[in-house]
């Protein structure tokens, strides 16, 4: 995984978002990243020190004179041990201390003395967040090539509603993993697909596909940590949208015909990992079809459009990927399939193999022959399956 064996020293500064924090810690950690805390003073009214002591693992430094340091310098061994700084929350204190170069504490003094790259996620009232001495200190840090992580908007702790909020820890933790992807589709505008879709017959009942969706939205996790711009129209699922990623929701499959194809002409790579209705009901029903209404009643059925095909029967298509899930002949299948939509990669899973779990086993098919991924996570295979796809974009 990206953070595995990874130096992070996390910095945390005075304010109430100080307790996630703590969340941020926890899965830095289990993510396999070796966590350094450095704390302000004022942080320690939030959240103690022995909190994070105890979810890294390590002791906590808040003091610039520290004696367990030797030699008295924990600002520069902090900071060369590190492969990046992030300072969650950021205050508005903290934001213009840096800004301005200075070095009052031990958190300012690491930052101004580090060789690593510097991540800040800022936290304060909408009011201090608008205030043009924070504009200005923001423009700063980003022009000094600080990566700014957010903030959200929405209710805050003093009561008022605005921008300002600390972005969630685990929004944090996408960002981070996707700071130490290598950005292979940097500029690249990816348009996928995720989930079912449902075809009404009436008010209550359906035709669908099995899925849950994990593997689509693993694969726009992956896209979008490898510097692509995505776009994810979903069936439904019971999946919250990934972070940085713009989703549309769908219902049907021509809902998701509809979407896609209104985007297709605008995008670089198509990925089409939902699993579509082949057919849908001829006509629906307003209401619900009563059991006593004399006997079964007739459904007729009619041939849902091919989204894939689609795609890459457009003038100047986008490179497009499409998913097979068979239920045996899987390299047979997913040759033939490929052939058919006239698409440069497949990747075939078995049903058995992915369906509803975290893990998946996929084969890749393009013109070079059938590549095996090793069986694993589905957000391991959504990645190798971006590293190929962007190996192809290349020599096209």
């Amino acid at each position: 995984m990206e953070l595995q064996d990874k130096s992070i020293v996390l910095g945390v500064t005075g304010g109430i978002a100080a307790y996630k924090a703590a969340e941020l810690c926890r899965l830095l950690v289990k993510a396999g990243a070796h966590v350094q805390v450095a704390m302000t003073e004022a942080a320690t009214h939030f959240v103690t020190p022995t909190t994070f002591q105890a979810l890294s693992g390590r002791a906590v430094f808040v003091d610039q004179w520290d004696p367990r340091m030797p030699n008295g310098m924990a600002h520069i061994d902090l900071s060369r041990r590190a492969d990046c700084i992030v300072v969650a929350p950021a205050s508005a204190d903290f934001v213009a201390r840096v800004a301005l170069g200075l070095a009052d504490d031990l958190l300012t003094t690491l930052v101004l003395a580090r060789d690593c790259p510097l991540l800040a996620a800022p936290a304060m009232n909408r009011q201090m967040w608008e205030n043009p001495a924070t504009r200005r200190n923001v423009a700063t840090l980003l022009d000094d090539g600080v990566r700014i992580l957010g903030p959200a908007s929405g209710e805050q702790a003093c009561g008022e509603v605005g921008a300002g909020r600390m972005l969630e820890p685990d929004e944090i933790f996408e960002e981070m993993l996707a700071f130490f992807v290598p950005k292979v589709l940097a500029g690249c505008r990816v348009l996928l697909t995720a989930g079912p879709t449902f075809e009404a017959i009436d008010a209550v009942r359906g035709i669908t596909n099995l899925s849950s969706g994990r593997m689509g939205y693993a694969v726009a996790r992956a896209a979008r940590r490898a510097g692509a711009t995505v776009t994810l129209v979903s069936g439904p699922v019971e999946l919250p949208a990934p972070v940085g990623v713009e989703r549309i929701a769908v219902r049907s499959a021509l809902d998701m015909h509809r979407e896609v194809m209104a985007r297709a002409a605008d995008c670089d790579v198509f990925i089409g990992v939902a699993a579509v209705a082949d057919y849908r009901p001829a006509a629906t029903a307003g209401h619900k079809l009563k059991k006593d209404a004399g006997g079964v009643p007739p459904v007729t059925l009619v041939e849902n459009p091919d989204i894939l095909a689609a795609v890459a029967a457009l003038p100047r298509p986008p490179f497009c990927v499409g998913f097979a899930a068979e239920s045996g002949n899987l390299e047979e299948y997913a040759q033939v399939k490929r052939t058919k939509k006239k698409v440069p990669l497949i990747a075939a899973n078995l049903i058995q193999d992915g369906f509803g779990g975290d893990d998946n086993r996929l084969v890749l098919v393009d013109d070079a022959g059938v590549h095996p991924l090793t069986p694993g996570a589905k957000d391991v295979l959504a990645r190798q399956l971006i590293e190929h796809m962007a190996k192809l974009l290349e020599e096209r």
